[in-house]
């Protein structure tokens, strides 16, 4: 059985005997030998605890304290390769695995230097969460429920107040840790990733958790191959010695080789299973610089000893009770929201609302929900924020902040999705039309005319009004256009010249500027004599025709 150990008592006389112990169960278990560097941030390795900070959160976070079995995966020296079988410890769910590779692929593609090995992501999950519960994690990667450390409200752990309005762990007054790799929630605000692509940044989802906690252990300039840099890492994850050396027994484990096994399947560490985790780190703080104390956890209560000729007793845990189908989230849906649509740089008028609702059809409150907007836009909701997390009110409903369209035109999509939860998300579409305007006219009365072969003097000038007020970056057609019923481009008269000097008679790339003025291009006159139309078309179907004489000077009087 593995050998148990890491769970840091309050400092005093105890906390030397408990490191005591920990390097003593090393020896004893077995496990392959883990290279401490002699320094670690502003802490030395060596056996010792860091003192906790007084002044600030102190102490440590409790951890799964399992040691490696003293069979390893593989002989040492052999390679990282992944073997088909193995013991029931060596072997890591196919999803929380693959999380982890991903994650290692993705960091490499951005931050080289840092050499981030998946083996450390994985004997991090091991010990914060049992590899996210042995696997119990959907087809996405999200946990079937959350896995929640204790609350943070100062009764045996640190004080830290709520940060995101119980957005991530359902507690709108403190803290806690939450997901696979055990984030707080204002840490998982700086550095929480997506790492399946779905668009959302879910700490209680495998990938994007392993890749916000590569990014973690990376920040600094850090590079994973030097031990102190490795060291550091992982003190700045759970600033505790006793910590490291269980992730770094862990990672060299895993290192000699461990096999991919179906998730739910996974070994999990004794008594998890429920819906919490253990430690609400990594802990809020600047990684890079000096490890920061994670909050302080209480003392987990020594195991009872066995009795002889039997195992150790235990007692069964309490099935925590299901909630009534009056305070269980069956999903959200659409509030009736109308039709989203607004011209380029407006508020749209319409805004999102949506309801949540309970297995009995009824309303439900304190749901947190995530409005997400997606697609090839630059719309953003007021604040400038392109995803925002609220939560529902009495009536179990809540509507999202203005939305707001931006210059780029076109459909894009926003997500309504149950913060957290493997429910179907409402989507709705939004279209951005372009600027328009619903009258054009020159700015001047004066006659435009130029000899045959020549350029016409005066340049033509209009202003583009919507309802009486300056229309901005109105997109304008410009055509010569023939004299008939119908009107189409003339092939003669008038012409501008497009960038290689070719004669062009319309042009389609033109805006009004802030102050709702277009200025075109030159024109030129060819070799016929006439009077011949230039027609402006905005976006918005107002229209302006322009004369345009070609004719020779006058003879001078005799």
């Amino acid at each position: 059985m593995a050998a148990q150990f890491g769970r840091r008592l309050r400092k005093g006389a105890t906390t030397t005997a408990v490191a005591a112990v920990a390097v003593a169960a090393l020896s004893a278990s077995g496990a392959p030998g883990a290279t401490l560097a002699t320094g670690s941030g502003d802490q030395q390795s060596a056996g010792t605890t860091p003192s906790p900070d007084d002044s600030a959160a102190t102490g440590n976070s409790p951890y799964y304290t399992d040691l490696p079995p003293l069979n390893t995966p593989n002989k040492p020296g052999t390679t990282t390769g992944l073997p088909i079988t193995g013991s029931a410890e060596s072997g890591i769910p196919a999803s929380i695995l693959a999380a982890y590779k991903k994650a290692e692929q993705t960091v490499a593609g951005s931050d080289a230097a840092c050499r981030l090995p998946w083996q450390l992501l994985a004997a991090i999950g091991k010990v914060e969460s049992g590899q996210a519960r042995g696997g119990r994690v959907d087809a996405n990667g999200t946990t079937f429920s959350p896995i929640l450390g204790p609350v943070l409200d100062g009764r045996g752990f640190a004080m830290i107040k709520d940060t995101d309005n119980g957005a991530y762990d359902g507690d709108s007054t403190h803290d806690r840790a939450v997901g696979p790799m055990q984030f707080i929630p204002s840490t998982w605000a700086t550095w929480g990733q997506d790492g399946n692509g779905d668009g959302r940044k879910d700490p209680n989802n495998i990938y994007d958790a392993a890749l916000a906690a590569g990014r973690y252990l990376c920040a600094g300039s850090r590079d994973l191959s030097i031990a102190a840099d490795l060291d550091r890492a992982v003190l700045s994850y759970n600033h505790s010695d006793a910590y490291l050396r269980t992730v770094r027994s862990w990672f060299d484990y895993y290192k000699r080789g461990t096999h991919e096994v179906p998730d739910g399947t996974g070994a999990v560490p004794p008594g998890l299973g429920g819906g919490t985790g253990p430690s609400p780190s990594p802990n809020p703080g600047t990684p890079g610089a000096s490890p920061s104390p994670t909050p302080p956890r209480k003392p987990q209560k020594p195991q009872k000893p066995q009795k002889p000729g039997g195992g150790t007793p235990t007692t069964p845990k309490p099935t925590p009770p299901t909630p009534p189908p009056s305070q269980t989230l069956a999903g959200v849906e659409n509030a009736g929201t109308g039709a989203l649509t607004a011209t380029a740089g407006d508020d749209f008028a319409e805004r999102i609302k949506v309801r949540a609702k309970n297995k009995l059809g009824g309303p439900l409150a304190k749901v947190p929900v995530t409005f997400t907007i997606t697609g090839d836009t630059d719309a953003t909701f007021a604040g400038g924020k392109n995803a925002v997390t609220l939560v529902t009110g009495a009536d179990g409903t809540v509507t999202a902040p203005v939305l707001q369209a931006g210059e780029t035109t076109g459909k894009f999509t926003v997500r309504a999705a149950a913060t957290g939860r493997s429910l179907p998300a409402v989507t709705y579409t939004a279209t951005v039309t372009a600027r328009q305007a619903d009258a054009i006219a020159r700015t001047d009365d004066k006659a435009l005319t130029a000899a045959p072969g020549a350029e016409f003097a005066d340049t033509v000038e209009v202003k583009a009004t919507y309802k009486d007020a300056i229309a901005a970056g109105v997109a304008v057609t410009a055509t010569m256009i023939t004299d008939a019923a119908e009107p189409a481009e003339n092939d003669k008269g008038p012409y501008f010249k497009d960038a290689a000097g070719k004669p062009v008679r319309t042009l389609t790339d033109l805006k009004t500027d802030a102050d709702g003025i277009l200025k075109l291009p030159k024109i030129y006159a060819d070799d016929t004599a006439g009077t011949y139309k230039l027609r402006l078309t905005t976006e918005g179907g107002a229209t302006v025709v322009i004369e345009l004489k070609v004719e020779a000077p006058a003879a001078p009087a005799a």
